[in-house]
């Protein structure tokens, strides 16, 4: 799948219903930030919740699923398993720079997590 594609699928899966499947707990799930990694040094960032399989080995984030990359990625830590696009996930900063390299320029908070995440990073 080429660059171009890879944004496209994850657009797709943004403009998606926000209702998460039954089956993902609020308890196995946390506010992440998620920047697709496909081709761009900083690519499409969003700080949404991410559900976590019950191993913990798969990430879940609006019908994408990802994996550890375990430390053999470059200038990312998971990859989508779908289409094998990398991505960069982490826990929000508290100082917003979510980015890689730092900065939150184009950085969208879903609607659904926007106050809890505004309380974690000590916004009002």
């Amino acid at each position: 799948m080429s660059n171009g594609r890879h944004i496209d699928h994850w657009q797709d899966k943004l403009d998606q219903d926000l209702t998460p499947p039954r089956e993902f707990k609020v308890s196995r799930s946390r506010i992440m930030y998620i920047e697709n990694k496909s081709g761009e040094i900083e690519g499409p960032g969003r700080i949404g919740r991410v559900y976590f399989s019950k191993s913990g080995k798969s990430l879940y984030y609006r019908g994408l699923t990802f994996q550890s990359l375990k430390g053999a990625g470059f200038k990312s830590n998971y990859f989508e398993l779908e289409t094998g696009a990398d991505y960069w996930i982490s826990g929000p900063r508290k100082d917003q720079n979510d980015r890689l390299y730092g900065g939150n320029k184009g950085v969208e908070v879903d609607a659904d997590v926007e106050e809890e995440y505004k309380a974690l990073i000590g916004s009002h």
